[in-house]
């Protein structure tokens, strides 16, 4: 039987609830769909309140509920559900002062560098991280909940889409070490100052950053110096990553060879080259900073080189498949999790970079989230799809619909205002040889075009 993760009796403690039948937890859950056997189930309350999945919870597996409302179950009561799960995280925290804490953010990239550091933490050591995308007000204090007692290095990912959210969050982790990933007009909607709100906010990382903290930052982006003073005010040293002359850890070459690339380095003068399984090219920068970030949570480079050797890309974030179609096959690459602007320019270089036997096909969903400018952003796609010489276009939503004005007559694959209807006239138009590249906003369903054309694999049909 798994070591318990929190008695009854030690839940009360940290969130100041009376005990009301004995248990032990294995794990914590706010979500009946996820629930597992020796759970902790915390009903929150929202447009729904959890309460009424109670039943649900104990019959999935739960063994103890965290309540504000009496249930047929063993329970710690507590006037508010939410606050004691944050007070539950804090206690965490507290109980494993051996850990050392990463923090991750950034306009892009924060999940698959968090996802990445977390591979090089466990590799050397017990180990604890965000599960999913895990990075906001209710997603932090549910994984420092969730933290075991003798955990030696955790790392969070930590999102915002409006100002003053990642302040707190920086708060309840305490971290040891924090990244930016970079900065760029994401979340501009909710930015009167546009793309600078953003650099601010991403800023407040940098508030709950322990005394002596490293601060891992973008070289190459325009708001460095900005965020390096900030880090400074807090008291962070700062590393930096990137092609800048003066960068702690400098990109010099990126080579993509085969599924996987060699990556060289300049570190602190030091010359280095190693492999990662990712062809894109923003996984240049991005294995200096989880190269950064590991050695700041104490990890050794050996260890680090490791885990980023073996990191294979994540689902919707690059992963590829190769789709058997009559007279061949395609590769489809998968980007479809989250867009904007500095992400769509990535991979439309990385595809343009890659050697195809076919066309380069690209099928995009409208970026969300970019305010007033947002048609401008779009429009301005036609630019770098030109550079990588993508061959034909395939886009859906209103937004969109901007880029697929601005296209020529040569490259327009099909449009669709609804993502659905672009379904069939895209997997109609794939050849064997083609790579196609599917990227859009988790809102706008591009995961539902890369699934209609996975979907077409005759051997997953047969």
């Amino acid at each position: 039987m798994p070591e318990a993760l929190w008695t009854a009796d030690e839940i009360a403690k940290a969130v100041g609830g009376k005990v009301v039948g004995d248990f032990a937890v294995t794990g914590v859950s706010i979500d009946t769909r996820t629930v597992e056997a020796g759970d902790l189930f915390v009903p929150l309350v929202g447009v729904r309140d959890g309460h009424d999945f109670v039943p649900q919870a104990v019959a999935n597996g739960a063994t103890g509920v965290l309540a504000a409302k009496a249930v047929d179950a063993p329970a710690v009561m507590v006037e508010d559900t939410f606050k004691a799960l944050e007070r539950l995280g804090v206690a965490a925290r507290e109980r494993a002062p051996q850990c050392k804490r990463g923090a991750v953010t950034g306009s892009v990239g924060k999940t698959s560098v968090t996802r990445a550091v977390e591979a090089g933490l466990r590799l050397a050591g017990k180990a604890h991280a965000s599960v999913k995308s895990y990075n906001n007000h209710i997603g932090v204090p549910l994984t420092l909940a969730r933290m075991p007692r003798d955990t030696e290095r955790a790392v969070f990912e930590i999102g915002m889409n409006h100002a003053d959210e990642i302040t707190p969050l920086s708060g309840f982790v305490q971290p040891h070490a924090v990244a930016i990933t970079t900065v760029g007009p994401v979340h501009l909607e909710n930015f009167p100052d546009g793309e600078q709100g953003v650099a601010r906010a991403k800023a407040e990382i940098f508030a709950g950053l322990r005394p002596g903290g490293i601060a891992v930052l973008n070289a190459d982006n325009r708001w460095f110096e900005f965020l390096k003073a900030e880090a400074e005010k807090a008291g962070a040293t700062v590393w930096s990553f990137g092609e800048a002359p003066g960068a702690t850890a400098r990109l010099t070459g990126f080579s993509v060879e085969g599924e996987g690339a060699t990556v060289s380095i300049d570190l602190r003068g030091e010359a280095l080259s190693f492999p990662i399984r990712q062809t894109g090219v923003h996984w240049g920068p991005n294995s200096l900073c989880v190269l950064l970030m590991l050695e700041a949570l104490d990890v050794p480079r050996e260890t680090a080189l490791a885990a980023l050797a073996a990191f294979a890309p994540i689902e919707g974030r690059g992963a590829e498949k190769t789709v058997r179609i009559d007279g061949g096959a395609f590769t489809l690459v998968d980007e479809s999790y989250n867009a904007n602007p500095v992400s769509m320019q990535a991979a439309l270089k990385t595809l343009g970079a890659r050697k195809v036997a076919g066309r380069r096909v690209v099928a995009l969903t409208d970026m969300l989230e970019l305010g007033e400018d947002s048609d401008r952003f779009h429009a301005e796609l036609a630019g770098p799809i030109d550079h990588a010489n993508v061959d034909v276009v395939f886009v859906a939503g209103v937004h969109m619909k901007s880029l697929w004005e601005a296209l020529p007559p040569t490259r327009r694959g099909g449009y669709a205002e609804v993502t659905e209807k672009l379904t069939a006239q895209l997997a109609g138009a794939i050849r064997p040889g083609d790579v196609v590249m599917v990227k859009g906003s988790n809102g706008s369903k591009a995961g539902v075009l890369a699934r209609a054309l996975a979907a077409l694999d005759l051997g997953e049909q047969g």
